[in-house]
């Protein structure tokens, strides 16, 4: 993530970590979509600045950022990191979802995917550009974002 809530980076440019990359136009809609593949199979997709999805290979729901906060799975359910700013440093302070905000997060996370998912199964995205050039990874996608809609969280994430 970046550190300033501002603009994300060029991540066409500098996301390099996402080995396979791809930028999207829907239909109708202003911001476009990034979405990315490392090497271990996890994946990523950029609504804009934000949303912000990351997956594991197997399409469960790793971290997120929404609304100005990071979320992080804890397995069972998923930790909002709100951050707080005192002086000259930022803390993040961490509080599970209970399962009414569970539900009402990973509704709202599956509504954005199944907008990605219907454009790139009707083929009304654009692609706008991507890593490799020659390279199709629109079923790449349309797989990580079936699997992905299940709401399925990753294993526990934890902090090193």
């Amino acid at each position: 993530m970046a550190r300033h809530e501002a603009d994300r980076e060029d991540l066409m440019a500098e996301a390099t970590a996402l080995r396979q990359r791809v930028e999207l136009e829907l239909p109708g809609a202003a911001e476009h979509v990034f979405a990315g593949f490392r090497d271990n199979g996890g994946c990523s997709i950029y609504f804009d600045a934000d949303p912000v999805y990351h997956f594991d290979a197997d399409g469960g729901l790793r971290r997120a950022f929404v609304a100005g906060n990071l979320y992080r799975s804890q397995g069972k359910t998923v930790a909002r990191l709100s951050r707080t700013r005192t002086g000259h440093e930022v803390h993040l302070v961490r509080r599970d979802l209970d399962a009414v905000e569970l539900a009402t997060f990973l509704a709202a996370m599956r509504g954005h995917l199944a907008r990605l998912h219907s454009a790139l199964a009707d083929d009304s995205v654009r692609i706008v550009q991507q890593v490799p050039a020659a390279a199709d990874l629109r079923p790449r996608l349309i797989a990580v974002l079936s699997a992905a809609q299940q709401g399925r969280l990753s294993d526990s994430i934890r902090k090193r």
